[in-house]
């Protein structure tokens, strides 16, 4: 396992504190969403709200009295990605969110020696809170958890989208699935997916265009669920699934 600054214990139980406070905030924002001021952002359906600015706001806050003087990215607020930071987004899925969706969650990742090792993601309206660190295993719920085995006959996987996507590559990824008989999902939400697939709901999520803040988190609860996960640069794509699929 990577050796982190802090102990693993102390650093993933209070990035769980964090994330379940920032997860509160957020869910105040949800049953009010229909007075909240969004903006788009960087393409059509890419939305951000002030309830996005107010969470990782707190977010970053709670990491600075708990961690202090540690480097920070987050999706609104920016910041540099370092061999050794935090990375925030604070609400992923907000599109769904804005729509009154209940799949859309909170992730928060520490990354060490530039891998992402440890991660926590809330999905408040579900009432799903999921924390894990590679080489110590996973928590649902503030409980330990263990990955249960998959359904043969049930093959379900996720497919992430992304408003860079390549839509011919992204087509024939869904081809290449739907021809082998398999159910292909998308959730709009990349947190989401991988908790579904560190929650053994899913056997996998691939996405060929995403970006740090929607997959730190995550990638390493999969990790953490034993799950194999391949993250590609240059742009960042991840691939998150179950062992059978190894």
């Amino acid at each position: 396992m990577i050796e982190m600054p802090h102990s693993p214990a102390s650093r993933l139980q209070q990035a769980t504190i964090i994330v379940r406070e920032a997860a509160g905030l957020a869910k105040y924002y949800f049953e009010r969403r229909g007075t909240l001021e969004t903006e788009t952002k960087s393409g059509p359906q890419d939305f951000v709200s002030e309830a996005d600015k107010a969470v990782e706001t707190l977010i970053r806050q709670r990491l600075a009295e708990a961690f202090p003087g540690e480097m920070v990215l987050g999706e609104e607020f920016g910041g540099t990605a370092t061999r050794h930071c935090w990375i925030i987004d604070p609400i992923d899925g907000t599109s769904n969110f804005l729509r009154g969706l209940p799949l859309w969650g909170i992730s928060l990742g520490y990354i060490a020696e530039g891998e992402p090792v440890l991660g926590v993601i809330a999905l408040p309206v579900l009432g799903d809170y999921l924390a894990g660190e590679v080489g110590a295993g996973v928590y649902l719920n503030d409980m330990p958890f263990s990955r249960p085995d998959h359904l043969v006959d049930i093959r379900l996987i996720s497919l992430g989208d992304s408003v860079n996507d390549d839509l011919d590559q992204v087509a024939e990824e869904h081809l290449f699935w739907r021809r082998r008989g398999w159910t292909v999902e998308c959730y709009h939400s990349t947190s989401v997916a991988l908790a579904f697939a560190a929650q053994g709901r899913l056997d996998g999520h691939i996405q060929l265009v995403t970006t740090l803040w929607d997959i730190a988190g995550g990638a390493a609860i999969c990790r953490a669920a034993g799950m194999r996960v391949e993250i590609g640069e240059a742009p960042i794509s991840i691939r998150a699934l179950a062992s059978h699929l190894s």
